[in-house]
């Protein structure tokens, strides 16, 4: 049975840092790319940081460029996103989701999975910069 579950959210100050976590069960984490995706009240979902699972190459959007880090434990079944420097506007809930390699890591971020379901994406977890 497959199950993403994600961790590590909770209240920062701007300026600070956050390490969510991604345990996967079910499937083995470096077989599939990886994305963390975030989604605000109002606003539409954005792809934050995608890992490839063919060259372990990344992708960034410019709005955490810099800022966030996407990494992988194969030995843990573990996926991190490592948040520094955040700012209010990266308050949301952060998603981890898992798809089939894509030709290039930034259509994951882009595009996102290409399924749906509880097989492919976590619950969530909240994060809110504010002081």
């Amino acid at each position: 049975q497959v199950h993403l579950v994600e961790s590590g959210g909770g209240l920062v100050q701007p300026g600070g840092s956050l390490r969510l976590s991604c345990t996967v069960s079910g499937f083995t984490v470096g077989h599939y790319d990886i994305g963390w995706f975030r989604q605000a009240p109002g606003k539409g979902r954005e792809g934050v940081a995608c890992l490839s699972s063919r060259d372990d190459s990344t992708y960034y959007p410019g709005s955490v460029k810099g800022r966030f880090t996407i990494s992988r434990n194969n030995t843990a079944n573990t996926v991190y996103l490592q948040m520094n420097s955040l700012k209010p506007e990266d308050t949301a809930v952060y998603y981890c989701a898992r798809d089939l390699p894509h030709p290039a890591v930034q259509n994951m971020c882009g595009l996102g999975p290409r399924r749906n379901g509880a097989d492919w994406w976590g619950q969530g977890t909240q994060v809110t910069v504010s002081s």
